[in-house]
């Protein structure tokens, strides 16, 4: 995957993210079937877990713990292609959703973030619990998109202790740089496009937080919001902690912890990603010797596709599946 190249017939980042989302193969055969579990948080909510599993063998299989992006789910792309390369590679696939994307409304103020790193840490645990009171080889984590950047500040915030949770992450496409992308989504095509597609679905969201907590921000300001920005500023800054979204991208972003990380850690992005401008991206002088960074030229955002027309998803889950794998020990 370090080396990948988009077909011939799949030019430029823009094409490369929206068709690989909406029109290329994700699956070898049928859909996964997902088994939901409801798990209790420490602040008196819920986070709904999707696992896709193997058809039971004698032989005890690793869990790889998926962290989607913003406004994905279990039913995601990305998510899809993980389920299926874990049933063709013996490898059972958790989705953890963040609060606010499984479907049903969550019952705390709080929802969700890009540096959510105390979310990741619970949960982390709690697979870990679930690992060893199965015996299983090991647990495995992959985020993408700003679930990767969660993880990623997870690691680097924990330092040498993540190694007794997880074996390796992996980011994929994640804005280990908030500020760079958040400003890069909000401009031109990017704010256009995808600006207006995430908005589509977090407007709602946060006015049925809203309707659960009347006053908890300014309806008016949020409805006006025209990019991730200016949403940020109204709802996801203040309801989580932080003073602006410029407090809030500066303080969650993964890049400035990625030195400290010390267990295997793999960060995998496009350099023609369209929402992460290429010189925001992490240099070796920037992370520690424990992380591994795979920076190809094409692939968009969580893009990837291979093959002939229409395309399958299968190359990035295989490569970033076996690259965690061989950190089973």
């Amino acid at each position: 995957m370090k080396d990948y190249a988009a077909p011939s017939w799949l030019p430029g980042g823009h094409f490369q993210t929206i068709w690989s989302a909406r029109w290329s193969r994700r699956l070898e055969t049928t859909a996964p079937c997902w088994r939901r579990e409801r798990w209790s948080t420490p602040d008196d909510d819920f986070v709904d877990v999707d696992f896709c599993e193997a058809k039971p063998s004698q032989i005890s299989k690793p869990l790889l713990v998926l962290f989607h992006g913003l406004e994905g789910s279990s039913a995601s792309h990305y998510s899809q292609a993980f389920a299926d390369w874990g049933l063709q590679n013996g490898c059972d696939i958790a989705v953890p959703h963040f609060r606010g994307c499984s479907g049903t409304l969550n019952l705390a103020p709080r929802a969700y973030h890009s540096g959510d790193h105390e979310e990741i840490d619970h949960l982390l645990r709690k697979f870990k619990r679930v690992v060893d009171a199965q015996s299983r080889p090991g647990l495995l984590a992959a985020g993408v998109s700003l679930g990767g950047n969660a993880l990623m500040r997870w690691a680097g915030e924990h330092g040498q202790s993540a190694q007794k949770v997880v074996n390796a992450v992996a980011s994929i496409c994640s804005p280990l740089d908030l500020t760079a992308s958040g400003h890069a989504i909000g401009q031109g095509f990017n704010r256009q496009v995808y600006s207006r597609m995430f908005l589509r679905s977090m407007k709602p969201k946060a006015m049925a937080k809203l309707k659960q907590f009347p006053g908890l921000f300014d309806a008016k300001k949020l409805m006006a919001a025209q990019d991730l920005y200016e949403f940020d500023d109204v709802f996801t800054a203040p309801l989580h902690g932080f003073k602006s979204t410029d407090d809030y991208w500066l303080r969650a972003s993964a890049l400035q912890h990625m030195g400290r990380i010390a267990l295997p850690a793999l960060a995998l992005n496009a350099k023609n990603d369209p929402f992460i401008p290429y010189d925001s991206l992490p240099t070796l002088e920037k992370v520690s010797a424990h992380v591994t960074l795979w920076q190809p030229d094409d692939g968009g955002h969580v893009g990837f596709a291979s093959g002939s027309w229409p395309g399958h998803l299968k190359a990035m889950p295989k490569a970033v599946g076996k690259w965690l794998l061989q950190h089973i020990h």
